[in-house]
């Protein structure tokens, strides 16, 4: 590891950052398997989890950035396994709904919890800047990561510029 200061701070920060990625997809697997789901279903189940209610089948696509027919095999597979259920939208009866089951979503909360029961002391250590620092990091890496998986789902043959 040669160059300057700051050379070095990248280096090891995308070193850091490559195994705190393998870290936490190993970790996605573990919970899923625990589940069992697929990876990919499980963080669809948590991304409908943040959205504070019922989607739309396309609205599952925007999130996971699969197409509409990968999107609508994953809602199949998340129904089966008794997590959501498709129900038609009262303001409008051609819509159908994507809607967790509470009942699942505790048994998904109460894992997620069990997992991370120790999170928040990995931060007690820090300030305030320093929690909107990571704040705004992990808000730009997931950013940066959605950017990245639309130029590869295009085909582009770089992930990256």
């Amino acid at each position: 590891m040669g160059g300057t200061a700051r050379e070095r701070l990248l280096e090891e920060l995308s070193i850091v950052s490559r195994r705190s990625m393998a870290s936490y997809a190993l970790l996605n697997q573990a919970a899923a398997d625990h589940l069992g789901l697929h990876p990919t279903d499980l963080q669809c189940l948590n991304l409908l989890t943040l959205e504070g209610g019922p989607v739309t089948t396309g609205r599952v696509a925007e999130l996971t950035g699969l197409t509409t027919g990968s999107a609508t095999r994953l809602v199949d597979r998340l129904e089966r396994a008794g997590y959501v259920v498709r129900k038609r939208d009262a303001a409008d009866r051609r819509r159908v709904l994507v809607a967790t089951v509470p009942e699942r979503i505790t048994e998904f909360r109460r894992l997620w919890d069990g997992l991370g029961g120790g999170w928040v002391a990995l931060f007690e250590d820090l300030d305030d800047s320093q929690l909107r620092l990571l704040i705004d990091h992990m808000r730009r890496a997931a950013e940066f990561g959605a950017s990245q998986v639309e130029r590869l789902r295009a085909g582009e043959p770089r992930g990256v510029s």
